[in-house]
């Protein structure tokens, strides 16, 4: 599976946001520069995550961006479709029914579950299972974990004009 780069910044805005007082609002470019990303394109992510409900916005000179959800009921899942889609990852095409191949499984071969398919959609769902046993709030206590001072930082940081 692969995901794009806006999945991790999403994952790690959500993060930061879920640190930062639910009553404040972070504009997109204050969330780019903590991670030196390019606005514009933060701002799409961000956009997304508003049109899957994760966050919410405010525009004007107090507007931006905060979490439309507790951190313990958004999961790695929900930022990762709300970014990349809820798209299957494999698209089984049969395939086995063509040419030689398909003359050798006859009609019985249309009857039967692709082997192929099979094994990637379990996988897939394996993957998808996991993203929707970890929200950000278990994310935001690794680090906090890790690096106890995070959360302060953070807030600090956002505070500053």
């Amino acid at each position: 599976m692969k995901l794009r780069e806006g999945v991790e910044w999403a994952v790690h805005c959500c993060i930061n946001l879920s640190w930062i007082s639910p009553d404040r609002a972070v504009p997109a470019a204050r969330l780019a520069e903590f991670h030196d990303l390019p606005t514009a394109y933060l701002n799409k992510q961000m956009n997304a995550l508003g049109r899957a409900g994760i966050v919410s916005s405010r525009s004007g000179p107090r507007g931006g961006f905060r979490l439309n959800r507790e951190p313990e009921e958004i999961t790695l899942m929900d930022v990762a479709a709300a970014i990349d889609g809820s798209a299957r990852a494999f698209l089984c095409t049969g395939i086995r029914h063509q040419g030689p191949a398909g003359r050798i499984a006859g009609p019985a071969g249309h009857r039967t579950p692709c082997t192929v398919a099979q094994a990637f959609s379990s996988a897939e769902l394996a993957w998808r299972r996991r993203l929707a046993d970890q929200t950000i709030a278990d994310l935001a206590d690794e680090v906090r974990r890790a690096n106890p001072a995070a959360p302060d930082h953070v807030r600090h940081w956002f505070d500053r004009t």
